[in-house]
């Protein structure tokens, strides 16, 4: 699958599950919502504390099954890719533009940040390596 259609696809739909790392190198999946950036990365909202977001900070290998709103029936990709953590206070206005992509306009940006603040929000920033599948199988 070319990368660019596995990012237009990111566009329209925000269902995944995220596999990291655990210390033993076994997976650790946990249901995500994700968008895509205007440099073609995965994006993800999480917590400072999150062990997806520990996992990533020591092995930054990360796959994502990106899935239909109707879950069964319907086009997915496997995304595989390398991720970084961005920290607050550079995340705030990347988790702005994450809301944004996804949910549009928020009621009240100020409410919103404030919130970010208060739970310790973090932007996870994939870098797609490989995407597929191609066809349904």
């Amino acid at each position: 699958m070319d990368l660019a259609d596995a990012v237009a696809f990111v566009r329209t739909h925000h269902n995944a599950v995220l596999a990291t790392r655990r210390r033993d190198g076994s997976p650790q999946l946990s249901p995500v919502t994700v968008g895509a950036d205007d440099e073609g990365h995965v994006t993800i909202s999480s917590r400072e504390r999150a062990f997806k977001v520990r996992n990533i900070r020591r092995d930054p290998r990360v796959s994502l099954c990106v899935l239909p709103e109707n879950f069964y029936g319907g086009r997915w990709i496997q995304i595989d890719g390398t991720a970084s953590v961005l920290s607050l206070p550079e995340a705030m206005e990347p988790l702005v533009e994450y809301y944004r992509r996804i949910s549009g306009e928020h009621p009240d940006w100020d409410d919103y940040r404030a919130a970010m603040v208060r739970h310790e929000r973090v932007l996870v920033r994939v870098a797609i390596e490989r995407a597929g599948p191609d066809q349904a199988g």
